[in-house]
């Protein structure tokens, strides 16, 4: 069993998830020792100090048969609902694989990626070398079971659900862009609108594929973490990596450069359209910024400091 360590609830992760979740939060933060302690038994775990959080609980774990591996404990209609599902059907193809899960509970256990350093250091050294690595992961995530295609009655979101957001974004502005630059958002929305229109076939996305969400590892030189699990044409993946990571990308010696680069990179990497990865990228950094509003009420900066990026590519 694991000491009274790694049942400390970290404060800024607490404030995290009463921001996002509200009472309910709250409420499974003060369950969160006692299922820490409930799956420690169910699935014959040593659970250890938790990594640094952010909107999940997760810590590294030890099977019974010394076999390291990851606990990841989620809030309340949180993003292992998706997640575990998304697992499941990539079968360890491109990402960790599932070993064990109660995603109504918000529970999963993990590969562990060794030595699971991430991919955004090596960032501000070799940023096209990251760039090629970020590639290469989402040509095995892509060329998964199926190919790719989400499975016959899947559950999973597509595009069209997420961007939705930007009418939720509307309503609590009035109608309006609040702190976000009209021009930028009305731009986002048209290219959200002809993007969508003229989707090419429709694969199972990571959705959040970025810098700390690449590891290296053992079983492959980089494997994925962390998939949202979202249905939508190859070209959506990008958006993530053209906007992270943050606050070092915006530190760049010239990130303008490196955005543009970074986006004729991608596209003659992965074959394709290179307006289409400039515009799905730009779309979805507006969505980002208004998804920290909506969560957090704050931080959206950065976000729309990389829209712009995009805007001048």
């Amino acid at each position: 069993m694991s000491d009274q360590t790694s049942r400390q609830i970290p404060e800024q992760f607490a404030r995290t998830i009463a921001e996002v979740y509200g009472d309910a939060g709250i409420e499974w933060l003060g369950q969160l020792p006692a299922l820490l302690a409930e799956y420690e038994r169910r699935w014959s775990i040593a659970v250890g100090p938790p990594f640094v959080l952010s909107y999940n609980y997760v810590a590294p774990a030890t099977r019974r048969d010394g076999t390291p591996a990851v606990l990841k404990l989620g809030a309340p209609d949180g993003e292992v609902v998706d997640q575990a599902p998304a697992l499941r059907h990539y079968g360890g193809h491109g990402m960790a694989r599932l070993l064990e899960a109660e995603p109504e509970r918000g529970a999963m256990l993990l590969e562990r990626l060794m030595p699971g350093t991430t991919l955004a250091p090596l960032v501000p050294e070799d940023d096209a070398r990251a760039t090629s690595i970020a590639a290469q992961v989402m040509r095995q995530i892509w060329q998964g079971p199926g190919g790719g295609a989400p499975p016959d009655g899947h559950p999973f979101p597509t595009i069209a659900d997420w961007i939705d957001g930007m009418g939720r974004m509307r309503a609590h502005f009035g109608g309006g862009t609040g702190p976000f630059p009209r021009a930028l958002v009305e731009q986002a929305e048209a290219l959200f609108a002809d993007l969508l229109a003229s989707q090419g076939p429709p694969v199972l996305l990571h959705g959040d594929l970025h810098h700390d969400n690449i590891l290296a590892a053992e079983r492959a030189p980089w494997l994925a973490i962390d998939p949202k699990g979202i249905v939508g044409e190859r070209a959506y993946e990008v958006g993530a990596l053209l906007r992270n990571p943050l606050p070092q990308l915006l530190n760049l010696p010239n990130p303008a450069q490196t955005t543009a680069r970074r986006v004729a990179q991608l596209s003659e990497e992965l074959g394709l359209d290179r307006a289409r990865v400039r515009g799905w990228g730009l779309a979805q950094a507006v969505l980002s910024a208004w998804w920290s509003v909506e969560d957090h009420g704050h931080g959206w900066e950065g976000a729309i400091a990389c829209a712009e990026l995009i805007a001048r590519v």
